[in-house]
């Protein structure tokens, strides 16, 4: 069996900062896949960059959160949306909150809303994804809102960021912050595989994301080899890596305390030599329009 890699640029239009970086890297093959806001300010940008490009593979980053402290974002569906904002009428901040207070009904119409939103400033969406996992429910066991996802996944025939096994030492990354046990973790999979292929989701067999945990924060140079190392792992089958990358800019960082993680990012996908890598290690780049023909 080969090794496959879909490259998925998260928060595409989430500010402008993302925007450039993303659409570069794009344009250039170092990323495969990107995903786009919907409910944030340069959305329009991101999309309309798709609108332009549609050889290329950009869905939709299905956001029910919003989790920064100065830049915020709000539901863009008309109607009741009173579950799904906090007392200052945006987004919950984290996903636990979300689950704990959504309504399903309220839930669905905001999902759809965002994809006719990207598809008005002239999407054609290659598949979608989740921002924060907040529609995995496996933060408080409201697995309906996983199951809804896959509903509208497969009413608009896309693809859906859901891995169909794991591997065990993600159980300790940080950034999947996986809360449930291998027993129920397993069931879930087995159970959502079943579903997926009744509704026609294509999905990637594992989704393996960085984590910042480690000496990897402490330097490019430190995450860069971390990264060499964590590509050297990837198994055989369809595999799903996410990032951030974004440019450096006073945007950025008034946004991100955290900010130089989106810019090492992009200059990690921007450097030639980690697509030499990625080679090296036997590993095919595929996108998620790649993916959908292939579950066929």
């Amino acid at each position: 069996m080969e090794k496959y890699l879909i490259i998925n640029a998260d928060d595409f239009g989430m500010c402008h900062s993302a925007n450039t970086a993303v659409s570069k890297l794009l344009k250039k093959g170092a990323i495969t896949s990107a995903t786009i806001m919907t409910p944030c300010s340069w959305a329009p940008e991101a999309c309309r960059f798709a609108a332009a490009n549609p050889e290329l593979a950009i869905g939709v980053h299905l956001t029910t959160t919003s989790e920064w402290t100065n830049y915020r974002w709000s539901p863009i569906s008309r109607g009741a949306v009173d579950s799904l904002v906090d007392g200052e009428g945006y987004m919950h901040h984290e996903s636990v909150d979300f689950e704990k207070a959504a309504d399903l009904e309220q839930t669905r119409r905001e999902l759809i809303a965002q994809i006719e939103r990207a598809k008005t400033f002239g999407l054609d969406p290659s598949h979608l994804d989740n921002h924060m996992g907040s529609l995995y429910g496996i933060e408080t066991g409201r697995f309906e809102m996983l199951q809804l996802a896959f509903d509208i996944a497969g009413e608009y025939n896309l693809p859906f960021r859901f891995p169909t096994e794991y591997l065990e030492g993600q159980f300790d990354n940080a950034t999947l912050d996986i809360k449930i046990s291998g027993e129920l973790l397993e069931k879930l999979f087995a159970q959502f595989q079943q579903y997926a292929k009744m509704k026609g989701v294509a999905t990637p067999d594992y989704l393996i994301p960085n984590e910042w945990d480690g000496p990897q924060n402490n330097s490019y140079e430190n995450f860069r080899e971390y990264m060499y190392e964590l590509y050297r792992s990837f198994p055989d089958g369809v595999t799903e890596t996410y990032s951030h990358p974004a440019e450096e800019s006073d945007e950025l960082k008034n946004i991100s305390g955290v900010w130089y993680r989106r810019v090492w990012e992009y200059r990690f996908f921007e450097d030639p030599m980690t697509m030499q890598h990625i080679k090296a290690c036997g590993i095919k780049l595929i996108n998620y329009r790649d993916l959908a023909e292939m579950r066929k």
